[in-house]
Formats: C-alpha cells, sequence, structure tokens
C-alpha cells in the first residue's frame, strides 16, 4: 500500500466519522474533537483513538460501536477497532471553529 493510498482511506474514514454525531450535542464527533487518531497499517486494518465528553456520557457503550461498524463498512477496510481514551480528558477548546460557531460559542 503506498502513502496516496493510506491518505485516501484516511480521507474516506474522515468522511464516515463526521457522519456521526453526538446525541446532545448537534455536532458531528469529529468536529467535536472526540477523534484523538486514526491509525493504518499495510493490511487496512484501521484503529480509531477516540474519547468522550465525560466518562459518564449516555452514548459511552454504543457510540464507539457506532465509529467502528462506520469504518468496517468503508470497502477498503480489512478491520476496526475503536480505543477508549481519556487521557488527554475532553474539553471545549478541542473542538473546531466549526463546532464553536455551531454552538454558539464564538
Amino acid at each position: 500500500m503506498n502513502d496516496k493510498t493510506k491518505v485516501d482511506l484516511g480521507e474516506k474514514i474522515v468522511e464516515m466519522v463526521k457522519t456521526i454525531y453526538d446525541p446532545e450535542i448537534p455536532v458531528d464527533i469529529y468536529e467535536l474533537g472526540l477523534i484523538y487518531d486514526v491509525f493504518v497499517n499495510e493490511d487496512m486494518d484501521v484503529k480509531v483513538l477516540m474519547t468522550l465528553t465525560s466518562p459518564n456520557c449516555p452514548v459511552a457503550e454504543t457510540l464507539p460501536m457506532e465509529v467502528e461498524e462506520k469504518i468496517r463498512s468503508i470497502e477498503e477496510v480489512r478491520n476496526a477497532e475503536v480505543e477508549i481514551t481519556f487521557d488527554p480528558t475532553w474539553t471545549q477548546d478541542m473542538m473546531s471553529e466549526e463546532a464553536k460557531l455551531e454552538l454558539g460559542f464564538l
């Protein structure tokens, strides 16, 4: 797999993740800054490092599964795994300018 293939797949993953919204905030999880990192290996296995707005988030069980399922639905992806971390802790500063504007923080 060449770097262009990885970049193209990375862009597809970002587009797919942007279709997933936090149930309490009308902004997708990518713009909210909940996705910390996306790794793609040579075998087209994807690992996503993400967080939640809080450890007590009502979708703590379902949101990571939804992310995993959506990424697995991308044709090129062989497998997907989502790891949840709270280090660093999510803050509103991690939101994109677009998300801050949408929520009236700007």
